[in-house]
């Protein structure tokens, strides 16, 4: 881990979105640690909402907030959808007049369309980072505890005051932040990661799918899909809302 330095570092934002059900109830959520040492963090939810929104949501939130303050923004998120997105598809669905390689009108348009236009404005620019979601990493963590209380309709107490007395290690952050690449070598080579089955919101992990299919069929509202990394299998569970009962 990296720890920031705090004479030295840009406005720091960790952002996170979570639905229960996907569609269901969700929440999203964003800490921002200034420059200056104080600690603002922000959350809300919908009743009916998707994960993918609700991870969009939150650094838009932190942007609204942050309007009128210029500098640098460091901000991290687990979401490779949000990531890519901002820097990657956008530019080509833009091009497309808002359609996707297959000639479909873009999901959640308004709130990409929101995120651009703050990231476009934002004096001093936008440096987005990649961390992996449930590994320990602080301000990931919270943001997640955060997100998940207003999906869930819960109050997770929401903080703002000195940095020094932010019970949460926000500024130890992995020295590696860059993006997973989008395939792994089982994937190259066209080989399952592992099944994964949700039933009444328990989510297994199946080696082959004979396994996965014993647990679904027949099974109504089972969900069922196949991962070809560990990447694609983390994106999957959270796009469902779940974690793996192990």
């Amino acid at each position: 881990m990296k720890l920031i330095d705090q004479s030295t570092r840009p406005i720091v934002v960790f952002t996170d979105g979570a639905a229960k059900g996907n569609p269901g109830p969700g929440g999203w959520a964003a800490v921002i640690v200034t420059p200056g040492g104080r600690v603002r963090e922000l959350g809300g939810g919908s009743r009916h909402t998707t994960n993918n929104r609700m991870e969009l949501t939150g650094p838009i939130e932190a942007f609204s907030f942050l309007e009128g303050t210029s500098g640098h923004v460091a901000l991290y998120t687990d979401s490779t959808y949000v990531i890519r997105g901002i820097t990657e598809w956008i530019p080509n669905w833009h091009r497309r007049g808002w359609k996707t390689m297959e000639g479909k009108d873009v999901l959640n348009r308004e709130l990409w369309e929101q995120l651009w236009s703050q990231v476009r404005s934002r004096e001093g620019g936008v440096e987005w980072n990649y961390v992996r979601g449930h590994v320990g990493i602080p301000g990931n963590e919270r943001v997640d505890q955060i997100a998940n209380a207003y999906a869930l309709q819960d109050d997770p107490g929401l903080y703002e005051g000195p940095l020094a007395e932010y019970p949460v290690r926000i500024l130890d952050i992995p020295e590696d932040t860059s993006l997973p690449t989008s395939s792994s070598s089982s994937a190259k080579k066209g080989t399952p990661y592992s099944y994964l089955s949700v039933i009444d919101g328990v989510a297994m992990r199946h080696a082959t799918w004979t396994g996965c299919e014993q647990r679904v069929k027949g099974k109504s509202g089972a969900r069922f899909k196949k991962a070809m990394s560990a990447e694609d299998e983390k994106a999957i569970l959270k796009a469902w809302g779940v974690r793996l009962s192990l």
